[in-house]
């Protein structure tokens, strides 16, 4: 099936590969080298004339395994284009999500139907029979209304619709409780086994679904699906493609020989992956082992008088039906409609904003839909704009919540200027959306580590609202502090959309970053800098708000860290101080901010890096961090289209070279790919001038060096520059605990998180309902007895990362800032020397009692002087 001209190309490439250094795994592997060499000329040339799945049968290799060895035989970064790359990529993000629907499918029938069912079904309408009608049936509706392949969430629902209708097909007998009765009802009703084909079917079933809805209830409630959500699939989508199908049920389930010949030509068309195996268990389509040990199971109970709470697995699919679940139960008492509070802080307002922030509501719902529609298929609109009525409604719940935070900070309540500010409101409803989106979008692989983009992820939302992304930067930290009940996912997404801006995406041509930094070469000559090098040592201080962002490029020179903001958004007319003697523009508080978070993500990168390849020369980490630093402060427009880790791989080069040191680029890109998030693209597809790309390496020796080369040789004088200071690293405010953490000031004592429940259909879990194994440990050496006790420690242990007030027991006063907790040995808190109530003396001197004893011991070793070090402040 080869052309001729693949054949020739492919088999100089199998040549070079055999010639390359790592050429033994090839010459050891000649039958797969050979396809795989095939396979990359194909899709470069676009004369593939064959499928995904026939290659890998002539070659005799299952899907993870070509996808690995195609990585391992890249030795050179001119192997697999990005061409290539691309098609891989979406092989394999639709090989996740096939591979995961099948199985949960699987498990779903045999909960559905039984295993032999009695003699009286006919032998024609086999379990075998019944799952290879609702899988093919589920392919062919898959590939004809969905544009996106690998979106988890839609197709499950789809697959949902498909099992609703055959049950429906399927005669009692054949069933299993509750789906049993509940057919045996729709037949007493009215048979939905044989419906006719012609233009009043979809009226027909339309008619029949609203009256019998009791099996696609049932088939959400076990699966946790938003039962409105399927229905709507089901209605747009399924029953158009059922009589655009010409599927006609025969003998109770529709002809297989139809849905297989229409799936066989879509799969021909395709030329990617006959899905069909997975009903053979084809070993192509099987996973590796790793991926295998990666599916959770049901744990087993420990102890039999435990109650019953059985943890369901987190499959794919259950991870992102409860994700939703959540999120529907959190937006459930959030309102469609700014709430009376909102309407009060609107009305307090110079210029009311009421009118303006609901037309940019609406106008955004119908971009929305059609920007969705064009994406997934234009049957789904419907459904784009439920999930964003979803966002809107975590828009106001979050604006809300900011406004009020922003009263007690500033005791002000005219949010005039914020309020009517335009990129403020898109910036924030498009991070609702965003997280809407994402708990929608969950992939389907198994691991944060291989983190694939789907059709719909970030940056996908900006180009729906026309928003710059450096724009939308600036909300994601207040975003986060507004809204507690965001989970670990969400916010770790948000955190990787942040990170994706700041490498990339705010230096591409056009943003207003640009333009921030050239404001700030103006304000005192070109000597001044985007951000000084002297703040890299001082701790990052994570209290700006979005109003400092949005409404004051600008900040005082003169303002103090502990007071207000100057961009307080009291009045439309509120303006920094400017000293009128100088009129100099000020210093921009989101370039500054900006800079400081780019300057740690850029060490921690090549920090990881660094280790990876560098350890024996520890000396060298500060040079290569001072040239990088010096590119991103200095030569920034280094990076204008370009990539924080382009920047990166070059620093680390060129001092290595400078210094002597043998470290080759292809040693740096392979340790690189290694690393977590990264994209080949970066290397392989650099920016060498206008609309010409080409490898880092060309990069390199084009650009980066003849830019700093000056620079570069100074590394090897006998005065090199001054060194950079390692930045500050900070706790991330986006943080969140899987393990005890560990409260400091040398005590023995560490606190658990609540674990999240893995099922929501019956509202959240209250620790009540958990299991003793799953409920909050508490381990302090010794019983104190009674449970007030307990309550007493959980109010002390109360870290500064909650953001939690102290309680209204310490006094009306303002409250002071959180430190954190030390007992001394005389059980006294050193944090604000308040003065410890005398019903907690008894409680204070075991504790005392249980520091001194703890420290004689310490004082035994020789390694522990850190362990009672005076308490940190926050």
């Amino acid at each position: 099936k080869v052309s001729e001209s693949v054949r020739e190309k492919a088999w100089k490439k199998y040549e070079s590969l055999s010639a390359a250094d790592g050429a033994l795994a090839c010459n050891k592997k000649k039958k797969e080298t050979w396809g795989v060499c095939i396979f990359i000329v194909a899709i470069d040339l676009d004369e593939v004339t064959f499928t995904f799945t026939e290659l890998l049968k002539s070659i005799n290799i299952s899907v993870c395994t070509f996808f690995q060895f195609l990585k391992e035989v890249d030795v050179n970064m001119d192997t697999v284009s990005t061409k290539v790359d691309s098609t891989v990529s979406r092989l394999k993000k639709k090989y996740d999500v096939l591979f995961a629907l099948y199985h949960k499918f699987e498990r779903t029938c045999g909960l559905i139907y039984l295993e032999q069912p009695s003699s009286e079904i006919s032998a024609k309408l086999s379990s075998v029979l019944v799952l290879k009608n609702y899988w093919i049936t589920f392919l062919l509706a898959k590939g004809k209304v969905l544009q996106v392949e690998d979106d988890l969430v839609i197709s499950f629902q789809l697959l949902l619709c498909v099992l609703d209708y055959f049950i429906k097909l399927s005669p009692p007998a054949m069933l299993k409780e509750p789906y049993k009765s509940s057919v045996s009802a729709v037949t007493v009703n009215g048979s939905a086994r044989t419906p006719r084909r012609g233009q009043n079917r979809s009226s027909r079933t339309a008619k029949q679904l609203d009256t019998d809805t009791k099996i696609i209830e049932i088939l959400c409630k076990e699966h946790d699906c938003n039962l409105d959500e399927v229905k709507n699939v089901y209605f747009t989508s399924f029953i158009p493609f059922l009589n655009s199908a010409g599927i006609v049920a025969s003998n109770g389930l529709p002809e297989v020989e139809v849905i297989l010949k229409q799936y066989d030509e879509l799969y021909l068309k395709n030329k990617d992956i006959d899905a069909r195996l997975f009903l053979n268990h084809d070993e192509t389509l099987q996973p590796d082992v790793i991926a295998c040990s990666q599916l959770e199971t049901t744990p087993l109970k420990n102890n039999p008088d435990e109650e019953i709470n059985i943890i369901l697995p987190q499959t794919p699919v259950r991870a992102a039906m409860n994700n939703i679940q959540q999120l529907i139960m959190i937006l459930n008492s959030a309102t469609d409609k700014p709430s009376d509070t909102l309407i009060m802080y609107f009305n307090n307002c110079t210029v009311n904003p009421k009118d303006s922030i609901l037309k940019r509501v609406e106008s955004f719902d119908h971009i929305f839909q059609k920007k969705f529609a064009e994406a997934v298929g234009q049957g789904w609109a419907e459904i784009g704009s439920q999930r964003y009525k979803l966002g809107v409604r975590l828009y106001y719940r979050v604006m809300e919540s900011m406004l009020k935070s922003e009263e007690e900070r500033l005791s002000v309540q005219n949010f005039s200027k914020l309020l009517n500010d335009n990129v403020f409101h898109t910036s924030l409803l498009a991070c609702a959306v965003e997280v809407v989106m994402a708990t929608y979008g969950r992939n389907a692989s198994q691991s944060d580590s291989t983190r694939t983009e789907t059709e719909l992820s970030f940056p996908w939302i900006l180009n729906v609202f026309d928003l710059k992304a450096f724009d939308f930067y600036k909300v994601i930290e207040s975003f986060i502090k507004a809204e507690p009940s965001l989970t670990r996912e969400m916010i770790k997404h948000l955190e990787h959309c942040e990170h994706r801006i700041m490498e990339s995406l705010a230096w591409q041509s056009g943003s207003p970053l640009f333009d921030l930094i050239k404001q700030s070469k103006e304000r005192e000559g070109q000597t001044d800098q985007p951000e000084p090098t002297s703040s890299l040592n001082t701790p990052l201080q994570h209290n700006h708000t979005a109003a400092d962002l949005y409404l004051s490029p600008m900040k005082s020179p003169k303002k103090k860290a502990s007071g207000p903001p100057l961009s307080a958004s009291s009045t439309p007319d509120a303006q920094p101080p400017v000293n009128p003697q100088t009129q100099k523009p000020q210093k921009s508080t989101s370039l500054s901010l900006f800079y400081k978070k780019v300057y740690l993500l850029a060490y921690r990168r090549l920090h990881t890096l660094f280790l990876h390849l560098l350890s024996e020369h520890p000396d060298l980490e500060p040079l290569i961090w001072t040239l990088f630093q010096h590119t991103l402060q200095n030569e920034y427009e280094l990076m204008r289209d370009r990539h924080l880790d382009q920047i990166m791989m070059c620093s680390m080069y060129g001092i290595c070279k400078v210094k002597n040191v043998d470290l080759r680029f292809k040693i740096i890109v392979s340790a690189y790919k290694e690393l977590c998030n990264t994209n080949q693209e970066t290397f392989k597809r650099v920016l060498i001038r206008e609309e010409q790309y080409d490898s880092i390496i060309v990069f390199y020796n084009l650009v980066f060096m003849q830019k700093l080369k000056t620079n570069i040789l100074q590394y090897a004088s006998s005065r090199p520059p001054t060194l950079s200071p390692i930045p500050h690293i900070p706790r991330s405010p986006y943080q969140f605990s899987n393990s005890p953490r560990r409260v400091p000031a040398g005590n023995n004592i560490y606190i658990s998180p609540l674990k999240s429940p893995y099922k929501f259909s019956d509202g959240f879990q209250s620790p009540t309902k958990m299991t003793p194994r799953s409920r909050i440990l508490v381990s302090i050496g010794e019983s104190f007895g009674t449970s007030e006790k307990f309550q007493k420690i959980n109010q002390m242990l109360c870290s500064s990362e909650c953001q939690l007030k102290r309680s209204a027991e310490v006094g009306a006063a303002a409250p002071k800032p959180l430190k954190r907790l030390r007992f001394d040995i005389e059980g006294q808190d050193e944090a604000d020397g308040s003065k410890h109530l005398p019903q907690e003396s008894k409680f204070q001197q075991k504790l005392a009692e249980m520091t001194s004893t703890r420290t004689r011991m310490q004082k035994q070793k020789q390694n522990d002087g850190n362990d009672t070090s005076a308490s940190e402040e926050k």
